[in-house]
């Protein structure tokens, strides 16, 4: 399916999904909320998909909201952002709850909403190139996104305050050193490193990534006990419905290589 503001691929069990607004540093307008909703709404429902990769096309990975297609809506601004957030947060939740792995692979400048979505990743690989700053107060409004979600889980609520109101720029190593990317390589070898983890978590247990996701994904609000009785919920569901856990079970006492598939 062609996208006006995004490329999507799905080759080998990976999903490739690129902003592709370089030209308005890949903003999120309109069409882009809708569009990035119809591909995580694939992601997460096709089976064919066991990992994504999230990147931007050209020398930034997202500018955050486009502002410019915000004020032209003069005094209808305010329900058209709510249009606009909509769809992005609906992306954001699929991508956040479905079993595929996401990688977001920040290739440049990330700010605003783009640093919100990026941060959003299971697994965050940054360019030595990127940067990363909220941007939001200095345009006198606040985090979307699930910025305000994922920031302050990420370096804890007194420094997610400091980078929202200082809208600190920051390097790629030092978002490194704050634990809101997993990895930094060299720029030029940004999509081969995802693609290649994309590969080899494609080749895994997807259904057991997808429990663990959901898992890790309210465990700061559960208590011990619920969050145990969800646990067990989620392994003893694999083990008695899931093919991979019941053929890597088997094939670990056996002595035998298993190959999952996914299911």
């Amino acid at each position: 399916m062609a996208y006006e503001t995004l490329n999507f691929e799905v080759k080998d069990n990976v999903a490739t999904i690129t902003l592709n607004r370089p030209d308005a540093a890949n903003s999120l307008n309109m069409k882009m909320s809708e569009e990035l909703h119809d591909v995580a709404t694939i992601c997460a429902s096709g089976s064919n998909i066991r990992a994504a990769i999230l990147t931007g096309a050209g020398k930034m990975f997202s500018a955050g909201g486009d502002l410019v297609s915000f004020h032209a809506e003069g005094e209808n601004m305010e329900a058209h952002m709510r249009v606009v957030t909509t769809g992005m947060h609906a992306a954001i939740s699929r991508f956040y709850r479905m079993d595929a792995p996401l990688i977001v692979a920040v290739n440049g400048v990330a700010a605003g909403a783009g640093m919100s979505m990026a941060i959003t990743g299971d697994y965050v690989m940054a360019a030595d190139s990127a940067k990363f700053t909220m941007a939001y107060t200095k345009v006198g409004v606040s985090p979307d996104g699930s910025g305000s979600y994922f920031l302050p889980r990420l370096v804890g609520i007194r420094k997610a305050k400091e980078l929202i109101f200082k809208n600190t720029l920051l390097s790629a190593d030092d978002a490194l050193e704050l634990g809101i990317v997993n990895e930094v390589v060299p720029a030029e070898k940004l999509m081969e490193s995802a693609n290649a983890l994309a590969k080899e978590l494609a080749a895994g247990p997807t259904k057991a990534y997808g429990e663990a996701k959901r898992l890790l994904a309210d465990t700061l609000s559960n208590t011990l006990e619920t969050q145990m009785e969800l646990e067990t919920r989620a392994i003893c569901g694999l083990a008695g419905n899931s093919s991979d856990a019941i053929g890597a079970i088997g094939g670990f006492v056996n002595k035998e290589k298993f190959e999952f598939t996914g299911k």
